[in-house]
C-alpha cells in the first residue's frame, strides 16, 4: 500500500482515493479484454488449427470445452484465491500463468498439447477474472467515479467477445492461427507490469480463514459436470444417457456444496453473498442475458459467413456496430444514469431493448439486408447489454465486505460462464433442430439441394433467435423484480443490509461506491 493511499481524510477518517486509480483502471481493463477476447478469438481460429493439427471432427469442440470447463469450474475457487492471497498477487499470477499457457498453444504441434494449453488458459483465467473484478470493486469508492470505472468495464466484458471475432478474423486470414494465442502474451506482460508498478490494493480487506476444500471440490466437480453437461447435449443430444448423468451429477454436487458451505466455519462461497437478492437477481438475470447473447455470436458469425459468404475479416467488421452500441450504452448511458436512477430501472429495459434488437433478427432470410436488418438489431442489441452490464458489474459487490469481493466477483463470471456454455449448447441444438425438421418437410419440393441446405440453417437460426428474445425477457423481469436497491446516495452508509426494501433514496453501502 503507497503512503498516499493510506492517507486519511482529517474529519472523517476515511482513507483518500488512491492517486494512480485511473492508470490502475487501464490495466485492469486491459487484463479483462484479454480473458473476454479468449472467448471468441479461437472460434474464427478453430478450422484452421483442426486442419494443421490433424484434429478430428469429433475432438474439435474440445479446444472450446477445454477452456470453458477450466475457467467455470475454478472460478469459485479463484476468487477465494483472490480474498486469501491478495488481489494483487493473484491478478498478476493469473497474468503470468495465462501468458505462459498462450505461448504453449501458439507453439502446439498436437492436439494433446493444444488441448493441455487451452485447459491450462482457463485455470489462470478462473485466477484473473475474479481477481480483476474485485481490484476494481475495491479501488474507486467514489459513487461518480465508480460508475465510470464500471462503465468502461462492462463495456469490455460485454463487447469483448465481438472484438475477439474481428482480432481473430485478421490474424487467421493474414497471418496464422497461432496468433490467436500468441496475441495475449504483450496483453498479459503490459498488464502485469502496470500491476505491480500501479496497483495498490487497500489494506484490511484480506480473507485468511482456511481453504474450504471440501467446497473447493464439490464446487469444481459440480460446475464441470453442469458445464459439460450442457456440451454433451450439443453433440449427443438432451435424452442421451451421459448427458442426463452429467445433470444429476451437477445438481447432486452443487446441492451438497451448499449443504456444506451452511456448516463449515469458513467456506468458500459464504452464502450470504447470493442470499441477498440483489446480487442474486445480478447474478440470475446477467446468466440468462450471457445465453442470449452467445448463441447470436454463434448464429451470426454461421450466417454472414456460411450463407452470405463473408471473408473472416469482413464477418468481424459486420459485429462492429454491436461493439459501438455497447460501449454506448456502458459508458454514455450506464455510467452516466447510474447515480441518478435505481439500478433495476437500467438493467431491466436494458435487457428488453436487447430483445427487441434480438427480435429483428428473427427475420433473418437468405441475402437479408445488413444495412437494413442486421446494423439496427446489432446497434440495439449493444445498447441495450451496454446499459444493462454496467450497474450489473458494479451492483455484484453491493453490500459486499472486502473479505468477500473476490467470491462475490467470482459469482459474477461465472454466471457468465455457465450462461454462455448454455447458451452455445442450448440455442445451437433448438437450431440444430429446427433445420432438420425444415428439410424434412421441405426436401420433396425441392430443386436445388444446396439451396435448401442454406433455408434451412437460416430457418433454424431464425427458430433459435426467438427463445433468445424470450430469455431475455425474462432477464429483463428477474432484474426489475428482484433488484430493490434504490440510486447511490451522497453518503457511505456502513450497513452492508442496505437496499433490502429500501426506496430509491437509499445510500449504497462503501462497498458499492
Amino acid at each position: 500500500m503507497s503512503k498516499t493511499a493510506e492517507k486519511r481524510l482529517p474529519d472523517t477518517g476515511a482513507a483518500l482515493p488512491d492517486p494512480n486509480r485511473w492508470k490502475a483502471l487501464v490495466f485492469i481493463a486491459l487484463a479483462q479484454l484479454m480473458v473476454v477476447l479468449d472467448a471468441t478469438i479461437v472460434n474464427i481460429a478453430l478450422p484452421s488449427a483442426q486442419q494443421d493439427l490433424g484434429i478430428s471432427d469429433g475432438n474439435k469442440q474440445w479446444v472450446i470445452t477445454a477452456y470453458a470447463l477450466a475457467f467455470g469450474g475454478l472460478l469459485l475457487f479463484g476468487g477465494r484465491i483472490a480474498d486469501l492471497w491478495g488481489r494483487k498477487r493473484t491478478f498478476t499470477t493469473g497474468l503470468i500463468g495465462f501468458a505462459a499457457a498462450s505461448a504453449i498453444g501458439g507453439a502446439a504441434n498436437s492436439e494433446a498439447m493444444l488441448l493441455g494449453a487451452r485447459a491450462l488458459q482457463g485455470v489462470f483465467g478462473a485466477l484473473l477474472a475474479p481477481a480483476a473484478l474485485s481490484l476494481l470493486a475495491v479501488t474507486f469508492t467514489s459513487p461518480k467515479e465508480r460508475a465510470k470505472a464500471f462503465g468502461i468495464f462492462g463495456a469490455i466484458a460485454g463487447g469483448g467477445g465481438a472484438v475477439g471475432l474481428i482480432l481473430g478474423g485478421f490474424l487467421t486470414e493474414y497471418l496464422d492461427w497461432r496468433w490467436t494465442f500468441f496475441v495475449n502474451i504483450p496483453f498479459a506482460i503490459v498488464a502485469a507490469l502496470g500491476a505491480y508498478f500501479v496497483i495498490r490494493e487497500p489494506a484490511g480487506g484480506r480473507n485468511r480463514s482456511a481453504l474450504d476444500i471440501p467446497g473447493v471440490v464439490l464446487s469444481t466437480l459440480g460446475l464441470v459436470s453442469l458445464v459439460y453437461g450442457f456440451t454433451r447435449a450439443e453433440s449427443n443430444g438432451w435424452g442421451d444417457t451421459s448427458t442426463i448423468s452429467l445433470f444429476v451429477a451437477s445438481v447432486v454436487l452443487l446441492g451438497l456444496f451448499v449443504r456444506v458451505e451452511g456448516k463449515v466455519k469458513a467456506p468458500l462461497l459464504p452464502l450470504r453473498v447470493v442470499t441477498n437478492r440483489n446480487r442474486a437477481g445480478v447474478y440470475l438475470s446477467l446468466g440468462l442475458a450471457i445465453i442470449g447473447m452467445f448463441g447470436l455470436f454463434l448464429f451470426l458469425t454461421y450466417y454472414l459467413q456460411v450463407v452470405e459468404g463473408y471473408s473472416p475479416v469482413k464477418t468481424g467488421f459486420a459485429f462492429m456496430p454491436m461493439i459501438v452500441g455497447m460501449v454506448t450504452g456502458s459508458t454514455q448511458i450506464g455510467a452516466r444514469l447510474m447515480t441518478r436512477v435505481p439500478p433495476r430501472l437500467l438493467m431491466g429495459p436494458g435487457f428488453l431493448l436487447a430483445a427487441v434488437g434480438m427480435l429483428l433478427l428473427t427475420q433473418l432470410e437468405i441475402g437479408s439486408s445488413y444495412t437494413g436488418l442486421i446494423l439496427p438489431a446489432e446497434l440495439l442489441l449493444g445498447l441495450g447489454m451496454g446499459t444493462a452490464f454496467m450497474p450489473a458489474m458494479s451492483l455484484a459487490t453491493h453490500g459486499i465486505e472486502p473479505r468477500d469481493a473476490g467470491v462475490a466477483s467470482a459469482m459474477v463470471n461465472t454466471s457468465q460462464q455457465v450462461g454462455g456454455a448454455i447458451g452455445t449448447a442450448l440455442l445451437n441444438t433448438i437450431a440444430a433442430s429446427a433445420t432438420t425438421s425444415y428439410i424434412a418437410s421441405h426436401a420433396a419440393g425441392a430443386s436445388d439441394p444446396q439451396l435448401l441446405q442454406l433455408q434451412a440453417l437460416v430457418s433454424g437460426f431464425s427458430s433459435a433467435i426467438w427463445w433468445a428474445v424470450g430469455i431475455l425477457v425474462v432477464a429483463a423481469t428477474i432484474a426489475l423484480t428482484f433488484i430493490n436497491t434504490g440510486r447511490p446516495g451522497t453518503s457511505p452508509s456502513a450497513s452492508g443490509g442496505a437496499g433490502e426494501g429500501a426506496e430509491d433514496e437509499v445510500q449504497m453501502p462503501v462497498a458499492m461506491h
